[in-house]
């Protein structure tokens, strides 16, 4: 009998736990600007002071991003027009700002991978990018970074900096797969890719890893 009283307790627990993210989930991406805000097709402005405010917007973004299950997060998506991204590749990763970042060098090799985004709940679609990446930026103090990235990190890192420049998810995919997501998002659905047997290395599911 106590093992089967442990057992619904520790249930319970769970499902307690799992609606208490879900709530934490949904309030975190209330603030996020979803597809059809003209703000997700603008370009960022350079950000050239560095200081207490910066932090704390870098502070409420990194709580934005984990709240929302995400792995990353551009400015424009909480509609401040400045070009900031964070960043966390990964569970184990540390959050990561980058200020004004620049991509230094793409490679050749490229991957096809699942994305989704945070600003279109629902939808996932196949991008291709190159495998490997160096950018450069700042950090929240105004401190010189260059990242080496590779695999999901510099998949993510391309993705939030797209988004900086306007660009979105739908505009890197094929035309099918454009069709399909935009009359979904006309709808209020869902959609993603059909399903293949290899995703390949850099694999990038979204909605459960938004960006």
């Amino acid at each position: 009998m106590s093992d089967r009283v442990d057992t619904d307790a520790q249930d319970a627990d769970e499902r307690e736990l799992e609606a208490q993210l879900l709530e934490r989930r949904e309030a975190a991406l209330a603030h996020v600007v979803k597809f059809g805000d003209p703000v997700l097709k603008s370009r960022a402005s350079p950000i050239s002071s560095f200081g207490p405010e910066l932090r704390a917007e870098v502070e409420r973004m990194v709580a934005i991003m984990r709240d929302g299950m995400g792995v990353g997060l551009a400015a424009t998506q909480v509609g401040v027009l400045r070009r900031l991204l964070v960043f966390q590749a990964g569970p184990d990763g540390e959050p990561t700002a980058l200020v004004n970042p620049e991509i230094e060098w793409l490679s050749d090799e490229e991957v096809l991978a699942e994305e989704g985004c945070l600003s279109l709940p629902g939808i996932s679609v196949d991008v291709d990018r190159p495998l490997h990446a160096r950018v450069r930026g700042r950090d929240a103090e105004g401190e010189s970074i260059v990242i080496e990235a590779s695999g999901l990190e510099a998949r993510v890192l391309q993705h939030e900096i797209d988004h900086l420049d306007g660009v979105l998810i739908l505009d890197r995919t094929s035309r099918e797969q454009r069709k399909g997501a935009l009359g979904a998002l006309r709808e209020g659905g869902t959609y993603s890719p059909p399903e293949v047997d290899d995703a390949g290395e850099g694999e990038f599911h979204e909605p459960r890893t938004d960006a």
